[in-house]
């Protein structure tokens, strides 16, 4: 914990840094443009010259990942400068590591040169990742300058969802016979001089390339060099098929501690391997994809993003909330004569809509996670129904009980204070079924249970909340 707070703040210092010598060319030229000094334009020219070239020193030092999150932290303006300070044999790198709305940013400044040899550095299951933000021309160039072995791969890797373990795969791995020895493996090893990266076991397989095992490096390392492969391989290892749910891999690589392993086809072909990095870049990727889809947010967004692009990724869920928000407003409408009647209402009912919001939403969380996780199905729906529905009761009747204690005191009415606790109790259950009952629906429809779930229970919360509040009041006060 303490090494990552530690290189939390020296990532910031970076990005200050980096800020500091932006800024500093503006400053020094406006003292250098003063009237009373000469050779201004030399001086000025100097002056920046020596910034940039800071700049560019520092950027070199920095890890691709450190100057994709300057990049990402950059207003527009100063994120064009700084890339084109950044050396151009590291931009395919850079490239893969910042987020999409930025990367595209990045592309449109660059020039159909610059983005093939930008391409050109990177693997074949690299050049898919970015394959997609390339323009059509630069992509069908970057294809004709691969072999036909890698253009297959690249075709392959395209083709597969983003979301399965197609998309993941790469193509950079060892493989070895069974028949060989330990010693031979490691000369063949040595001969190699460099394993991929993330590289824990080789690949075993046959003549057709069929896998038939694993050999853990640790086992390589720690056995007799006179055995053969086949006696000290694993045979079962965790494997994977291209078609496979990514999420399904994720939660695979963590429960077993896998750092690689083997993707094959449905005849035990080796197609390539799944790596931790990946997964990790995966589970990232789908974690921020579900804040912003909890929020009601269609993509990822660049902070720094023109105001209409930000409205265009916004409004959909805006205007749903307007509807919603007219609908809560026609709720509260159907009841004027009661609210003119008791003023207290009025300062009271938006507690019951809120609480009912954030327990619906709590509610809510849990059952996208277990969905997420493959922990909810037909067998045990309706266990986790009646358990939220428990919650939310004794919920309601604890918090409403305290409410409807508070409202008494305030009022020194008692019916007042029994309608809150039922009105709480009642707007809780509500949540709870809603909570439980939206993500489920529309995992059955298809389509991403996260998606507006958070924006589509606080509506159904706050008008159910003043329905059930003013109609109880109605009923017993008024």
């Amino acid at each position: 914990m303490a090494e990552h707070d530690q290189n939390k703040e020296s990532l910031q210092e970076s990005l200050q840094q980096v800020i500091h010598l932006l800024s500093k060319p503006q400053l020094e030229e406006t003292l250098v443009h003063q009237p009373d000094l000469s050779s201004q334009g030399l001086i000025a020219s100097l002056v920046q010259e020596q910034n940039l070239h800071e700049l560019r020193t520092k950027l070199d030092e920095l890890h691709p990942a450190d100057v994709a999150y300057i990049l990402e932290a950059l207003p527009i303006e100063h994120r064009l400068v700084v890339w084109e300070l950044v050396k151009a044999e590291r931009d395919g790198e850079i490239l893969l590591e910042v987020s999409d709305a930025v990367r595209q940013t990045l592309i449109a400044d660059m020039d159909s040169d610059e983005l093939l040899a930008a391409a050109e550095q990177l693997d074949t299951d690299e050049i898919a990742d970015l394959a997609p933000d390339l323009p059509r021309d630069v992509f069908q160039e970057l294809l004709e300058t691969l072999d036909s072995q890698n253009r297959e791969r690249l075709q392959s890797a395209m083709s597969y969802p983003d979301d399965t373990v197609g998309a993941l795969m790469d193509f950079d791995f060892v493989t070895i016979r069974e028949d060989i020895s330990l010693e031979v493996a490691l000369r063949y090893l040595r001969r190699l001089g460099k394993l991929p990266d993330h590289s824990d076991k080789l690949f075993v397989v046959d003549r057709h390339d069929q896998l038939l095992g694993v050999l853990p490096l640790k086992r390589l390392v720690v056995n007799d060099p006179e055995l053969t492969v086949a006696a000290v391989m694993a045979d079962d290892p965790v494997i994977f098929h291209p078609e496979e749910d990514a999420s399904d891999a994720a939660q695979a690589f963590g429960r077993y501690d896998l750092v690689t392993a083997p993707v094959v086809d449905t005849e035990n072909k080796l197609m390539g391997r799944i790596t931790v990095d990946a997964v990790m870049d995966f589970l990232r990727d789908e974690s921020e994809s579900e804040v912003l889809s909890l929020a009601g947010l269609r993509e990822e967004e660049d902070i720094f993003s023109s105001v209409w692009k930000s409205m265009q990724n916004r409004w959909t869920w805006l205007a749903i909330n307007l509807i919603t928000a007219f609908i809560a407003s026609r709720v509260i409408g159907l009841f004027e004569g009661s609210i003119e009647k008791i003023v207290a209402l009025a300062a009271l009912m938006p507690i019951v809509a809120g609480i009912g919001g954030n327990s619906g939403n709590q509610t809510t969380t849990m059952i996208v996670r277990g969905l997420a996780l493959g922990q909810i199905s037909t067998h045990n729906m309706k266990t986790l129904f009646m358990k939220e529905i428990g919650v939310s009761l004794l919920n309601g009747l604890v918090w409403g009980g305290v409410l409807g204690v508070a409202a008494w005191m305030l009022y020194h009415n008692l019916a007042l204070g029994l309608v809150m606790t039922g009105a709480m109790t009642l707007n809780l259950l509500l949540a709870a079924v809603m909570g439980v009952g939206i993500p489920l629906a529309m995992t059955k429809l298809g389509r991403d249970p996260a998606v507006g779930s958070s924006v589509m229970i606080t509506a159904v919360t706050d008008s159910g909340g003043f329905f059930i509040f003013l109609g109880l009041a109605t009923l017993f006060l008024i």
